[in-house]
């Protein structure tokens, strides 16, 4: 069976592949001079460095021995918000609600492992799941605190969902947005071939480093068009993406290498799934918008059994994959009201 699972998985990997591969010649074909144009931003946009979105700040861990970089808002000694983005993102992603909730949150957004100006350790094997949960742990007890608010969205929904399965008293409640409970996504994936089409990229990530070079041909176009096509973009009624935000997502990963460490949390994933633990037992809100291309939406119902607490979905049917920026005034809207809500369930 585990002969022919890996079978399959690296037959997709490789029709993926040859399909990129038809992509690229159709780009030298048309554009040969543009194909290879790779321009590394030197200087960072000044929304980066935008101080209503709060300071920049590092901190190392002991036993891993990285350094993590993130993004902090609000007063220390305030309870703890910590917001975990997705591919391709970085800690910007959350730039609506580092302002929105830092006036009753230490609102952290945190560059993953390997992303933006947190290390990146150079071998596969060490963007494990387990590595990634471990994370979290750590740089919660780093920055002084033993319990959060935990938000992830897309990669980082994983994470979070793992984090509250793996460490449960450390999370006070679970915000989800368009990711289902990783239990949910091995058994659907395998149900429904339309999903397995959608979810392409984790077998075509699992090849070393021609991933990283169909991202970087006609300086980055696949990025950009992720965030601003119709297929896969910020929704039409929502807050698109300004030409500032789409220069910082091009600063961060035009960088030299920096597309292997996100693309590494990829390619452990066949080896880590499925789950030999599943509950998840404190509040739970998972957000989801309607128009995702990579996720369907049938998911996110059958995420509610594997909650054995407070669930609540709420779905968004004009909104995209990048929920949090696409719409993020009704995004911050229903947090506030899933945070006070449980609060005012547990005092009755």
């Amino acid at each position: 069976r585990a002969l022919l699972f890996w079978a399959l998985v690296y037959s997709y990997c490789g029709l993926c592949a040859c399909l990129a591969g038809l992509r690229l010649l159709w780009s030298i074909g048309r554009r040969p001079g543009e194909t290879f144009r790779w321009v590394v931003r030197e200087n960072p946009p000044a929304c980066l460095n935008d101080p209503s979105l709060g300071t920049h700040c590092y901190v190392r861990i002991k036993d891993s021995g990285l350094r993590f970089h993130y993004v902090a808002a609000g007063e220390r000694g305030k309870p703890l918000m910590l917001l975990l983005h997705g591919f391709p993102e970085f800690w910007y992603s959350w730039r609506h609600q580092l302002r929105e909730f830092k006036s009753e949150y230490r609102v952290v957004a945190l560059d993953l492992r390997g992303y933006g100006e947190t290390d990146a350790p150079s071998h596969k094997e060490n963007y494990k799941l387990d590595c990634l949960i471990t994370d979290i742990k750590d740089i919660l007890e780093s920055l002084g605190y033993n319990k959060c608010v935990l938000i992830g969205h897309d990669w980082g929904g994983m994470i979070a969902w793992l984090v509250a399965i793996c460490y449960p008293e450390m999370v006070t409640k679970l915000i989800v947005v368009n990711f289902p409970h990783p239990s949910v996504l091995t058994e659907y994936i395998l149900r429904h071939p339309s999903q397995l089409i959608k979810s392409g990229y984790y077998f075509f990530f699992q090849m070393p480093w021609f991933p990283e070079f169909m991202f970087t041909i006609n300086d980055f176009k696949v990025l950009k068009s992720l965030f601003t096509s119709q297929a896969t973009g910020i929704g039409r009624k929502g807050c698109r993406l300004t030409a500032e935000d789409i220069e910082a997502y091009l600063y961060v990963f035009s960088q030299p290498g920096a597309l292997t460490g996100p693309i590494n949390h990829y390619r452990n994933i066949f080896s880590c799934l499925p789950l030999q633990h599943h509950e998840v037992i404190m509040p739970t809100l998972l957000l989801w918008g309607e128009r995702d291309a990579f996720m369907e939406v049938e998911m996110a119902e059958t995420t509610r059994i594997y909650v054995k607490n407070h669930f609540r979905l709420t779905i968004l049917s004009e909104a995209s994959h990048w929920l949090q920026q696409d719409q993020p005034d009704i995004v911050n809207k229903l947090i506030w009201t899933f945070l006070k809500e449980e609060t005012t369930r547990k005092r009755e």
